[in-house]
């Protein structure tokens, strides 16, 4: 598969999975995004508050810009907690809440619209670019993104392909079951 062939479904991948975040935002109320099913089910408002928040960090990894979160952000949407949750347990993130729900669907439509301008930047060379080095990091070594890397490392690729869009299919994922545990409809079929 040549490089703009390969480009050109990852631009169009990338912007059909905005799309279903963005569909599943303008069918939710923040009822629906905070219910609290019960113990160790995770709402709603964790999936959505964790992927927009790892693919804002992912974007700085990939450009060096930095993240569109910040104090500002924070005070506008009033999360429960303000992390991604990466590090955290399940008991923890079990309370995690959206505050703002207007607030947060501009967080993520400024998150998301600035990748989808960035992947209409790259060429060739820039998803080549190696962004992660081998030996890799204990951090990064047990993740999805490591079994993926190739000999040199991680590369601008894999992180759009594992840390953006893989990921965020995994959210949207759960985020369709949840639905249906607030009365709503899954995203697609």
């Amino acid at each position: 598969m040549s490089d703009s062939l390969l480009l050109d479904s990852l631009q169009r991948r990338m912007k059909a999975l905005f799309s279903l975040y963005y569909d599943a935002l303008d069918t939710m109320e923040l009822e629906h995004v905070n219910h609290f099913e019960r113990e160790g089910v995770l709402p709603i408002a964790f999936s959505l508050f964790h992927i927009t928040m790892m693919i804002d960090e992912s974007f700085m990894m990939l450009t060096g810009q930095m993240p569109v979160w910040n104090d500002e952000w924070e005070a506008r949407v009033q999360p429960a907690i303000a992390n991604h949750g990466k590090a955290k347990t399940v008991d923890e993130m079990i309370h995690q809440r959206i505050g703002n729900y207007d607030e947060f669907k501009r967080y993520l439509r400024e998150v998301f619209s600035r990748v989808e301008e960035w992947l209409t930047t790259l060429g060739d060379e820039d998803i080549r670019r190696v962004v992660i080095a081998r030996p890799l990091p204990d951090v990064v070594a047990s993740t999805f993104s490591a079994r993926v890397a190739g000999p040199e490392g991680i590369t601008v690729l894999d992180g759009i392909e594992c840390w953006m869009y893989q990921h965020g299919l995994r959210h949207m994922g759960e985020i369709e079951l949840a639905r249906g545990l607030v009365g709503l409809q899954g995203m697609t079929s």
